[in-house]
C-alpha cells in the first residue's frame, strides 16, 4: 500500500513516483448556447458544468498531476472544444476524442484535429468495433490511428472482448484500450463470455484494459457503491491474471463515478491493490502504463 494510504478513504500522498495520471475525465459545459448532447437535463447529479479546475481541486491532493480527458459528446466540433479547453488547462494531458471511423469526412477529420499534440486518439463504441473488418472502411480509417500514433479506447461489452483481441492481431501496431473493465458487473460471478475475452485478449499485446468503472459496475447509486477493497478482489484478479502489469491502466471515469461513491473512494479501491503488488506496480498501473499508451504530452 502506498505510504498514508491505508483504507478506501484515505487521500494518498502527493506526488507519489512523479504523480498519477488519471486516463479517464469528462469534462462539458451545459451553459454554451448549443448547450451539450450528454449528460441529459434529468440528470440532477451530471447535468452541469464539469470543468477541469474542479477535478483539479479534488484529485490533486490524491497524488493525481495531470488526466486524459475523454470525449462523450458525438458532435464533431465538440473535438475543438476540448481541444482548446485542453490548451488552457496544463492539467489535462492528451485528449480521447469521438470521431466515427467509416464515415466519408473521417480522414479529414481526423488530420485535422490530430495536428494538435494534445489529440491522442479517438474512442468508439461496439458497433463500429463490429463493423471493423479487414477490408472496410472502417478497418481501414482505425489504421489511419496505428499510422498516425494515436489510440484507440473502445466502449464494449464482455461479449466483444474476443473482438478486441481479433482487432489487436489485425492491427498489431494500434494501441487498444478496453474501457471500464469491459462494462462487466461488478458483485456476482463474472459473465463466462467476459472471463474467456479476457484470455483471448491475454495474446493480443497491444490490448490493454483501463481498470474504470468499478463502482459503476454495482449498480449501486446514490452513493451506496461498496468501499471495501476486498469487494473488487475477485475481478482485479481475474484482471491481473491476463495482462499483468504492463497492460493495465489506472482511469476514475468522473464525474460519472459521483453516482456510486467518491472519488477517494474510487482511487483507494484500486490503489490498495495495486500497491499490494509493489511500488514498481503501482507506478506502472497509476502513470507508466498511462505514458506509454496515450503518449501524454507534457505540459
Amino acid at each position: 500500500m502506498l505510504a498514508g494510504c491505508s483504507t478506501a478513504n484515505t487521500p494518498a500522498p502527493l506526488k507519489p513516483f512523479g504523480g498519477i495520471i488519471d486516463t479517464h475525465t469528462h469534462f462539458y459545459d451545459p451553459r454554451r448556447p448549443q448547450g451539450v448532447p450528454w449528460p441529459p437535463p434529468n440528470d440532477r447529479v451530471l447535468y452541469r458544468p464539469v470543468l477541469p479546475a474542479e477535478y483539479q481541486a479534488l484529485a490533486a491532493p490524491h497524488g493525481v498531476v495531470g488526466t486524459v480527458l475523454v470525449e462523450a459528446s458525438p458532435w464533431v466540433e465538440d473535438n475543438q472544444w476540448v481541444l482548446e479547453l485542453a490548451e488552457r488547462e496544463p492539467f489535462i494531458l492528451g485528449v480521447v476524442g469521438n470521431l466515427q471511423p467509416g464515415s466519408p469526412d473521417f480522414a479529414s477529420q481526423l488530420n485535422r484535429f490530430a495536428r494538435n499534440r494534445l489529440f491522442r486518439g479517438i474512442r468508439v463504441g461496439s458497433a463500429t468495433l463490429s463493423a471493423a473488418q479487414p477490408g472496410s472502411a472502417t478497418f481501414d480509417d482505425l489504421r489511419r490511428l496505428a499510422d498516425g500514433d494515436l489510440s484507440l479506447d473502445l466502449l464494449i461489452p464482455p461479449e466483444q472482448l474476443p473482438a478486441a483481441a481479433q482487432l489487436g492481431r489485425d492491427l498489431p501496431t494500434l494501441r487498444i484500450v478496453v474501457d471500464h473493465c469491459a462494462n462487466v458487473p461488478v458483485g456476482v460471478a463474472p459473465p463466462n463470455d467476459w472471463v474467456g475475452g479476457l484470455s483471448a485478449c491475454h495474446y493480443a499485446e497491444n490490448v490493454f484494459m483501463k481498470v474504470s468503472g468499478l463502482v459503476e459496475g454495482t449498480g449501486r447509486r446514490g452513493g451506496q457503491a461498496p468501499v471495501e477493497p476486498t469487494h473488487y478482489w475477485s475481478l482485479l484478479e481475474a484482471l491481473w491474471r491476463p495482462f499483468g502489469e504492463d497492460r493495465l491502466i489506472y482511469g476514475s471515469n468522473w464525474p460519472v463515478c459521483t453516482h456510486f461513491a467518491s472519488y477517494a473512494t474510487v482511487q483507494g479501491l484500486v490503489e490498495t491493490y495495486f500497491s499490494g503488488k509493489g511500488m514498481g506496480v503501482a507506478a506502472k498501473y497509476f502513470r507508466g502504463n498511462a505514458a506509454k499508451v496515450y503518449k501524454t504530452v507534457k505540459r
